[in-house]
């Protein structure tokens, strides 16, 4: 599957999906954006015109569900220290959510990360993105990290 910037394919997409290749747009300027003085919560207005606050919802990749005050709390802690960007791999909507399939690129201090991601967005009546479910893709760790989980029941 051929990689693509999301700025190189946004024009080739209306309604939902466009919204959220908006979303990652903004996410991305943002993230850049969080390394100067003065970047605060606040600072995510741009993004928060995309989402029904009052009712938005995200799982993240290890099933944490935060509304939008608490993402965007763990996101102004988190893009203050993370290089992060994206390619986009895929995109397919249907009435009411959109399916957004990228590689996401990652530095946090000295920990780097390349995943497979899915996110579906939920958007209401209006519009506005009012959930949000994160999956991943992560590479195998090495095996002795595995060899310890032999036997253990992860649970659901």
């Amino acid at each position: 599957m051929e990689l693509r910037e999301a700025s190189e394919v946004i024009g080739d997409y209306t309604g939902n999906a466009r919204k959220a290749l908006e979303y990652g747009l903004i996410m991305k300027r943002l993230v850049d954006q969080a390394k100067a003085p003065g970047f605060s919560v606040e600072s995510w207005a741009p993004l928060a015109e995309l989402i029904a606050v009052d009712e938005f919802e995200r799982v993240g990749n290890f099933k944490e569900v935060m509304t939008w005050t608490e993402c965007v709390n763990f996101l102004t802690v988190w893009a203050a220290s993370a290089n992060w960007e994206y390619s986009f791999k895929r995109i397919t909507e249907r009435p009411g959510v959109v399916f957004l399939e990228l590689e996401e690129r990652s530095r946090v201090g000295e920990q780097v990360s390349a995943v497979n991601s899915l996110s579906v967005y939920e958007f209401n009546d209006a519009g506005k993105i009012r959930h949000l479910d994160i999956y991943l893709q992560w590479p195998l760790p090495n095996p002795e990290m595995l060899a310890s989980y032999e036997g253990i029941r992860i649970s659901e």
